[in-house]
Parts: structure tokens; C-alpha cells; sequence
């Protein structure tokens, strides 16, 4: 496991701990059932940055608390030169380098993302996400199946679409949506979320 990934796993037992909150709190105020909620907890289940910033907003701090352990400062501007930023690397293929992390209130989430190509992702199945409140991804190189999902009725409705580079898409991310990279090649892009606050 990534030494990062293993330390953010601490701080998402932790601050559920000092919450006072038992695992079936979180997961009710999550959305998702208790048994996926301590899969997550226990590093046995591959977390999202969108799983993280919804655990943040529960939790009432930033999402870079619960990645790097300390609290952002900075109110005025932030830099980040290229190639820098907070590197976090999921086991799933997609590795993110936060554009602000020092930057405190922030009012977005930005990143910027790889998401790896392997042989498999033309075929496998694709892992969904929901986060309240919006996002946009644009594509700086490669090409991204994005996928996005709603109901009409009774009806599930999936829309797909490949995005290559120049492309962007703004969606509303309470929808399940999952993406990943095709084409033969990785995929860089840039995420910006927002996401609603609890309460």
C-alpha cells in the first residue's frame, strides 16, 4: 500500500473516532452501506478523492486535512509550479496531484489527473462514483471514456461519451459517473470539483 494512502487511511478512522461516530453513522450519512463504509475504512477497498472530500465536508474540514494531515493556511493565492502539487495515487490506476493544497476555504477542489491505460480498460467494467455538487474534467491529452448516468422513470439512463484532448464536460456529480482511459495511452486531465458542505 502507498505510504500517503496508508496515513490517509489513519486520518479517515481518526477523525471518525474523535467525531464520536460509529462506522454505521458514517456510511448512513455516506450513502452507502456500513460493510463498503469499513472496506474503505480498513484499506481493503480502493477510495476516491470524491469519497474523501465527502468524508471532509461530514467531517466539517478540508479535504487536505484528510490527505496530507495538515491544515491549509494560505487565504490570498496559492502557486503551485508544474509538476508539483500534492501527489495522491490510488491502487485503481488514477493518480491525482492537488493544484492548491495550502489554500484554506477553498470553494473547489482542482486536480490534476492521470488515469493509467491498461489493456483491460477497453473491456472492464467501469467504477461509478456520486459526490454532491458539480464537476468539471478537461482533457489536456488522450482520450477518456467518460460515463454518466441517470434516472428517467423507472429507467437507467448511461450516457457515454470519449473525450480527447481539448474536451470538457460539467456535470452535476450526485449522478453516478466513472471514466477511464482508452486509446492505447494514458490520460492526462483537469478535475474541479465542487462539493456541496453538510448541513
Amino acid at each position: 500500500m502507498d505510504y500517503l494512502v496508508s496515513e490517509i487511511l489513519g486520518r479517515v478512522k481518526g477523525m471518525r473516532t474523535v467525531e464520536g461516530l460509529t462506522p454505521n453513522d458514517v456510511a448512513e450519512r455516506l450513502g452507502i452501506p456500513v460493510e463498503d463504509y469499513l472496506r474503505y475504512e480498513n484499506g481493503e477497498e480502493d477510495f476516491s478523492v470524491t469519497f474523501l472530500s465527502s468524508l471532509a465536508a461530514i467531517y466539517g474540514i478540508d479535504l487536505m486535512e484528510l490527505m496530507s494531515g495538515e491544515k491549509p493556511k494560505l487565504s490570498y493565492y496559492s502557486l503551485v509550479r508544474s509538476g508539483k502539487g500534492l501527489p495522491f495515487k490510488r491502487m485503481s490506476g488514477f493518480t491525482y496531484h492537488h493544484l492548491a493544497p495550502v489554500f484554506k476555504d477553498k470553494e473547489m477542489e482542482p486536480f490534476l489527473c492521470v488515469s493509467e491505460y491498461k489493456e483491460d480498460n477497453e473491456t472492464k467494467e467501469m467504477e461509478f462514483a456520486t459526490h454532491d455538487g458539480h464537476e468539471m474534467d478537461y482533457v489536456l491529452s488522450g482520450k477518456l471514456c467518460f460515463r454518466l448516468q441517470h434516472k428517467e422513470g423507472d429507467e437507467t439512463i448511461v450516457n457515454e461519451f470519449i473525450l480527447s484532448e481539448g474536451d470538457t464536460i460539467y456535470y452535476d456529480s450526485s449522478n453516478p459517473h466513472g471514466m477511464i482511459s482508452v486509446g492505447g495511452e494514458d490520460c492526462i486531465f483537469l478535475a474541479v470539483l465542487h462539493v456541496k458542505e453538510e448541513g
